[in-house]
């Protein structure tokens, strides 16, 4: 399915010839609507009702996330609240290791494509983003900025998730 869309994405930009920057100093904002409840491997968008708690994260021009480890327990929703203080855009994605590399990869090639996921905040400089995840499957699984340049600066982090 993710091959899938990476070529989706490929096919439409190659064909148009032109494309949105989504990762310039513009603003995102999270649509308006039901959001994209899709099963992954790190787990499933949460609903607002069902936050089990709050964690803040920091995200800075130093290209670190503070903090860049967080323990979960398998089951919980988790309201992630993402705060750049820094001057350029960044943003928050998670997934697996292999899946962030491949996004990070793609991101290189085409930094303006436009992407928005359950699974991610873009957060403008000076302003706040928010996830809700459910972590349902036990494992390790990653968080980055993967904007071009970001991930291979260092702009990293790891979610432990504890099955039951």
């Amino acid at each position: 399915m993710k091959k899938l869309t990476t070529l989706l994405i490929a096919a439409c930009i190659a064909s148009t010839g032109t494309f949105a920057f989504a990762h310039g100093d513009a603003a995102h904002a999270k649509k308006a609507g039901p959001v994209k409840k899709e099963q992954m491997e790190w787990g499933i968008a949460g609903d607002a009702k069902a936050v089990s708690r709050t964690i803040t994260i920091g995200m800075s021009d130093s290209m670190r996330f503070s903090p860049d480890k967080i323990d979960v327990k398998q089951g919980e929703t988790i309201k992630f609240v993402i705060k750049n203080s820094g001057k350029m855009m960044h943003e928050l994605v998670i997934g697996t290791k292999k899946d962030l590399d491949e996004h990070a990869a793609l991101m290189v090639k085409f930094p303006g494509m436009e992407h928005e996921e359950p699974y991610m905040a873009h957060v403008a400089p000076g302003k706040t983003g928010q996830i809700i995840w459910t972590f349902n499957k036990p494992g390790n699984f990653d968080f980055a900025c993967l904007i071009a340049g970001h991930y291979q600066a260092g702009m990293v982090g790891k979610i432990t998730v504890a099955a039951r």
